[in-house]
C-alpha cells in the first residue's frame, strides 16, 4: 500500500493515538499532521475524515498546552460540521464540546459554560435527560462550574449525574467511578475533607477490585486519596499513596510520562508541608528540567514547576 491509502492513514491515526496515550506527544503531532494533510488533498478540507484528523491533532496540542492552535482547529472543524451536518448532529456538537474544554483550559469559563450548555440542553432534547452522552455533557459543564468556585451549582449536577449512573450503569461502572471522583474533588475544593475522603476510598477500593493496583485509573484514584489526605496534614499517609503511584507510573509509563511527573509534582510538595526542603527541591528540579523536555519551555505544566522551584530557592 502507499502513504496516501486509506488504510495506510488509518494506521498511522492509530499509532499516533498510542504515541498520544504514552505522552509522546511531538511523535504523536508529527503523524497526525501527516495524515491530516494527505486527507486534505485527496478528500478534501471538509470530508469527514479529514476533520476526524483535525479534531485529533488539536486534540494533541492541548495535551501540550498549546490552547491557541487547538483552538483554531476546533473551531474550523465546529463551523465545517454545523454547516455540512446541522446544529444538532452528534459530531457537531461532539466538535462544540471540545472547543468548550480549549476555552475552559484557557480559563474563558463564560465562554466555555455557554458552549456546554447548548451541548447538554441539544442532547438532552435529542436524546433523554439520562442518555450518557446527555449526562457526559452535564458534568462538563459541572466541571465548568467548579472552576468558576460555583460549588453549590458543581454538586448538584455532579450528585445527579452520578446517581442516574449508578442506577443505569450499576455502582462499579467506570462512569459511575468517574462520576464519584468528581463530586469528591467538589467536596475536597469545599473542605469538606471527610464526605471527599469516602468517595476517593470507594472509588480507589472498586477499581482495585475491577482493574488491579497498577491500573492507570487506580493509580488517579490513589493520587487523589493522597491529596485529600494532604490537604488534612495527614503527611505520612500522602506521602506513602504518592509514592507509590509515582514508582508504579514509573515502571507501567516510564520516568518521563507526562502522569508520573505529575506524582513527582504531588510528592514534591508533600515533602515540602513536611518540612523535608532540600528533598522536595530536588525533586521539583527533577519534575521540572523532565517537563521542559517533555512538554517545552512554554507549556503551563512547565511554567508551574519553574515558579515553584524559584518560590522555594528564595
Amino acid at each position: 500500500l502507499c502513504n496516501d491509502h486509506a488504510d495506510t492513514l488509518t494506521s498511522m491515526d492509530n499509532l499516533a493515538l498510542t504515541y498520544r496515550n504514552q505522552g509522546r506527544w511531538e511523535e504523536a503531532e508529527k503523524l497526525e499532521v501527516q495524515v491530516m494533510e494527505t486527507r486534505k488533498t485527496k478528500l478534501g478540507a471538509d470530508h469527514p475524515d479529514t476533520l476526524t484528523s483535525m479534531a485529533s491533532l488539536a486534540s494533541t496540542y492541548m495535551n501540550q498546552g498549546r490552547w491557541e492552535e487547538a483552538e483554531k482547529l476546533e473551531v474550523q472543524v465546529m463551523e465545517t460540521r454545523k454547516t455540512k451536518l446541522g446544529d444538532d448532529h452528534s459530531y457537531t456538537l461532539t466538535s462544540m464540546a471540545n472547543l468548550a474544554s480549549t476555552y475552559r483550559n484557557q480559563g474563558r469559563w463564560g465562554e466555555a459554560e455557554k458552549l456546554f450548555v447548548q451541548v447538554m440542553e441539544t442532547r438532552k432534547t435529542k436524546l433523554g435527560a439520562d442518555h450518557p452522552d446527555t449526562l457526559t455533557s452535564m458534568a462538563n459543564l459541572a466541571s465548568t462550574y467548579r472552576n468558576q468556585g460555583r460549588w453549590g451549582e458543581a454538586e448538584k449536577l455532579f450528585v445527579q449525574v452520578m446517581e442516574t449512573r449508578k442506577t443505569k450503569l450499576g455502582a462499579d461502572h467506570p462512569d459511575t467511578l468517574t462520576s464519584m471522583a468528581s463530586l469528591a474533588s467538589t467536596y475536597m475544593n469545599q473542605g469538606r475533607w471527610g464526605e471527599a475522603e469516602k468517595l476517593f476510598v470507594q472509588v480507589m477500593e472498586t477499581y482495585k477490585i475491577k482493574l488491579g493496583a497498577r491500573n492507570p485509573d487506580t493509580l488517579t484514584s490513589m493520587a487523589n486519596l493522597a491529596s485529600t489526605y494532604r490537604n488534612q496534614g495527614r503527611w505520612e499517609e500522602a506521602e506513602k499513596l504518592f509514592v507509590q503511584v509515582m514508582e508504579t507510573r514509573k515502571t507501567m509509563l516510564g520516568a518521563d510520562h507526562p502522569d508520573t511527573l505529575m506524582s513527582m509534582y504531588n510528592l514534591a510538595f508533600t515533602w515540602k508541608d513536611q518540612s523535608r526542603h532540600a528533598d522536595a527541591l530536588a525533586l521539583m528540579e527533577d519534575c521540572t528540567q523532565a517537563r521542559r523536555r517533555v512538554l517545552g519551555e512554554e507549556h503551563p505544566y512547565t511554567l508551574l514547576c519553574l515558579s515553584t522551584v524559584a518560590k522555594w530557592s528564595s
